[in-house]
């Protein structure tokens, strides 16, 4: 796990881009901390650190909509994750496919 030394955790979190991997589909953008990242690996299911609620958290637990990781890839800058997941059901909390549902142009 050499590579976790070229991520940056700046103020111990790093933006995940959460993206459909059969259809390239951007789904969500969550939060990662070291713990959720490398459970995340162990689990092969996205874990998040919830900024508001102060605590981890594995997407679908409750709802079942389960995101299987497929890849992971980090930037040139090491400062942001780019996941692709098969998604089961919605991304959204809303109950949308994906939490960018709302077009501006």
């Amino acid at each position: 796990m050499d590579y976790i030394k070229e991520i940056q955790f700046n103020n111990g979190l790093i933006p995940a881009i959460v993206q459909e991997e059969c259809t390239g589909e951007v789904l969500m953008l969550a939060y990662m901390n070291e713990e959720s990242f490398k459970k995340t690996l162990e689990t092969k299911t996205t874990w998040f650190w919830s900024r508001s609620r102060k605590k981890l958290w594995n997407k679908g637990e409750t709802s079942g909509h389960f995101q299987y990781v497929k890849k992971i890839s980090f930037d040139c800058d090491g400062d942001t994750i780019l996941l692709q997941v098969e998604q089961v059901g919605a991304a959204c909390h809303t109950g949308n496919k994906s939490c960018f549902y709302r077009d501006i142009l």
